[in-house]
């Protein structure tokens, strides 16, 4: 009987689907191909000091966990077209990637989702996405400020308003480390 238990189990474990509403949306080639469309696009690998990664969390308001930054940097019909990051956190207990496209302004261009664990209810239209573009990293990009909340979404509202920060605050260090001589 024991042994019947555990194969059942083991069975009943092993054919569960992953996590309820578990999706990745897009890979990177092709986040990066909606971002710069005809545009080339190369990855960097950029190693921040211990100043420059103190710096970005003061200014994205909580700390900057990895000194190792990989920017997409994009340029288009010979222009600088922005540069792209994906920002991996987590929501509530499962994890979401997001793709941010900073223009050569230093504003959002775009944000795209591309992986998304937590149920899809929790998951907002793209038109909330949307509110972020064209914003500048400043005091005022947070929820309830230049930033609407979520009924029902309140963490992902959250965690990609502070995803957004984390890269803006990033770009903009390692903007002003490629300014120095």
């Amino acid at each position: 009987m024991y042994r019947f238990a555990v194969l059942l189990f083991l069975f009943v474990f092993l054919a569960l689907p992953g996590p309820a509403g578990a999706k990745v949306f897009l890979k990177t080639d092709e986040a990066l191909a909606l971002a710069f469309p005809g545009c080339k696009v190369e990855k960097d690998t950029v190693f921040l000091s211990a100043d420059q990664q103190k710096k970005a969390g003061a200014l994205a308001g909580e700390p900057i966990e990895s000194a190792l930054v990989h920017p997409y940097r994009a340029v288009c019909d010979g222009k600088p077209g922005g540069t792209a990051y994906f920002d991996t956190h987590r929501v509530r207990t499962l994890p979401e990637t997001l793709l941010v496209v900073v223009g050569p302004d230093g504003a959002v261009r775009r944000i795209e989702v591309v992986s998304f664990y937590e149920p899809e209810d929790y998951l907002p239209r793209a038109a909330w996405y949307g509110q972020f573009v064209g914003k500048p990293l400043r005091d005022g990009l947070r929820i309830k400020q230049d930033i609407r909340n979520i009924a029902g979404a309140t963490l992902t509202a959250r965690a990609t308003t502070a995803a957004v920060r984390r890269v803006l605050a990033l770009h903009k260090v390692l903007a002003e480390g490629a300014k120095q001589p």
